[in-house]
């Protein structure tokens, strides 16, 4: 499951949508998430899943995308159990097929964000995404504690998973005993990733320190961003695709 979060990690490659101003993928980013919120049948989740797919074998990251989706599969079923097991409760204990086609659309729909997520971090670097956001007018602390966070969850995935397996080689079994047991089984697990994340923040603190941050109040840097003709063209087709699915939902009633 840990390997869902191989999504935040940036991948290196030569292709159209890596050269993509982040600007622009980050308008695509909204617009597929909106669309996503909008709609909830199970046609519309599919639909969403399959158009990012084509955008995948682009970008060059296949395999990347479909390690990501291995692990999210797990938090997908459990999104449909959960909300068929609400609809079950909620309809007299009896279960239509309405409550099912809902219920696999929800978990679809986390499949299709989890995509479109790992179309823009695994297409965009840090640094972009870093200026990106000051483009649009954050300040630049904020995007440095983002770009921060988005750097190191990868790093962690890799941490817990290291201390899972030095822990089971001495003999912890955690998947043993009833749900109590098991979340007690993850307490060995949590208190040396908890310490490790601490070290790290502090090697982090001390060495944005020992480079100056926050020394000069403006900041400079090496990197420009430019918009070209054709990230304008992608951002208006972007747009009209928004713009025409909020009309189709509102007045064709679409969903």
């Amino acid at each position: 499951m840990l390997s869902f979060l191989e999504v935040f990690r940036f991948r290196r490659r030569d292709s159209p949508l890596h050269r993509l101003d982040p600007r622009v993928k980050a308008l695509y980013l909204l617009v597929m998430s909106v669309i996503s919120i909008v709609y909830y049948s199970l046609a519309a989740m599919f639909m969403i899943f399959v158009s990012t797919i084509p955008l995948i074998a682009v970008a060059k990251v296949y395999r990347e995308w479909i390690r990501s989706l291995r692990g999210a599969l797990f938090l997908a079923s459990m999104i449909v159990f959960i909300n068929m097991l609400a609809g079950y409760l909620s309809g007299g204990f009896s279960l239509t097929m309405e409550v099912v086609s809902y219920a696999f659309s929800m978990g679809l729909r986390f499949l299709a964000f989890t995509s479109v997520f790992s179309i823009f971090f695994l297409t965009t670097t840090p640094e972009d995404l870093s200026l990106a956001l000051e483009k649009l007018g954050v300040p630049y602390d904020y995007c440095f504690a983002f770009t921060s966070a988005i750097r190191f969850v990868p790093d962690l995935a890799l941490e817990i998973q290291t201390v899972i397996d030095a822990q089971r080689s001495r003999g912890l079994e955690l998947e043993k005993g009833n749900i109590i047991r098991r979340i007690r089984n993850y307490i060995p697990i949590l208190i040396p990733v908890f310490i490790r994340s601490f070290t790290r923040s502090i090697e982090l603190a001390e060495a944005m320190e020992a480079r100056g941050y926050g020394a000069s109040e403006k900041r400079t840097s090496i990197y420009e961003l430019y918009m070209k003709r054709s990230d304008y063209t992608i951002a208006s087709i972007l747009l009209c695709i928004l713009a025409l699915s909020i009309l189709l939902r509102i007045y064709a009633n679409w969903y």
